[in-house]
């Protein structure tokens, strides 16, 4: 299928700046580009258009950057205490998702849409995560969201406490650690029979 070409009405991380004319997939410019604003077909009428009111798009951009950096001063730091249910083993029943930490922050007085939350897969075991929040296309924040069973559990891991769960990982990977070794050493003298007889 051919590419579409669309003007970029801002920057798009790993495409371009405002005003590049980009080649994008169908899909992407009719699902995510142009429905959220972000940039219109190339047109021969659109680059007029574009070319006429860039320099009243650029100073709109420029405005909403400082709202954004000005937010990003007062977000600094940001913490998301998400409470779950989870097994033993610190595996979650269910997952977290961008939805879950734009609703959490909400509550916390903070507000930002589940789509400015970058999360690479939903998380799915307790624990503290860093997630950026995209507030501008130029300014992005650092959120730490703590997944916890109960908000003492949450207490304890953002002052970097041991919980049950990572004493159970370390109990697992300290055993798996010393069959290694064990194996490691069973096998040694057969390795060293080995090239004995090649020498």
């Amino acid at each position: 299928m051919a590419a579409t070409e669309v003007i970029l009405l801002q920057r798009v991380e790993k495409l371009g700046h405002m005003g590049d004319i980009v080649k994008v997939k169908p899909g992407f410019a009719r699902n995510y580009l142009l429905p959220q604003g972000k940039a219109i077909r190339a047109t021969a009428a659109n680059r007029e258009r574009f070319e006429r009111e860039r320099g009243q798009l650029e100073v709109q951009n420029v405005k909403r950057r400082e709202e954004a950096e000005r937010l990003l001063e007062r977000l600094e730091g940001l913490a998301v205490v998400i409470i779950r249910q989870a097994g033993e083993s610190g595996n979650l029943y269910g997952s977290v998702t961008a939805r879950d930490i734009s609703e959490a922050a909400a509550k916390d007085g903070v507000s930002f849409s589940r789509q400015q939350v970058e999360i690479a897969h939903p998380i799915k075991s307790l624990g503290l995560y860093q997630v950026k929040v995209q507030l501008h296309p130029e300014v992005h924040l650092d959120a730490k969201v703590n997944v916890a069973r109960s908000v003492e559990e949450a207490e304890r891991q953002a002052q970097g406490e041991v919980t049950q769960v990572e004493v159970a990982h370390t109990h697992v990977d300290a055993e798996a650690v010393e069959h290694a070794n064990a194996e490691m050493l069973e096998n040694a003298p057969v390795a060293e029979e080995a090239a004995a007889t090649a020498e």
